[in-house]
């Protein structure tokens, strides 16, 4: 969980308004994949907890919402697991 935090913490402190495409943490380790890590924690937390990580998560998906913008692609098999699969980067 620490790891898929710091993913975050790193890539909302590049410049500018929207996320980089072209800047990732690590290849191969998208952003995308650190928050279905989020969402698979928070599914086995009891409750206290998962409410604190919840509201965390609910902050960093603002950030990360409000610094991506619309997939205008088709529906796919990532895009169906969590919203955070049909945004897209800049390039």
């Amino acid at each position: 969980m620490a790891d898929a935090l710091a993913r975050f913490e790193w890539a909302f402190r590049q410049p500018g308004r929207y996320l980089n495409a072209s800047e990732v943490w690590q290849p191969g380790l998208e952003m995308e994949y650190a928050r279905d890590d989020l969402e698979e924690v928070m599914l086995h937390l009891p409750g206290g907890a998962r409410r604190d990580l919840g509201r965390l998560v609910a902050r960093i998906d603002d950030e990360f919402e409000r610094r991506t913008l619309p997939n205008p692609g088709p529906v796919n098999a990532f895009t169906v697991g969590g919203w955070w699969w049909s945004r897209t980067r800049k390039y």
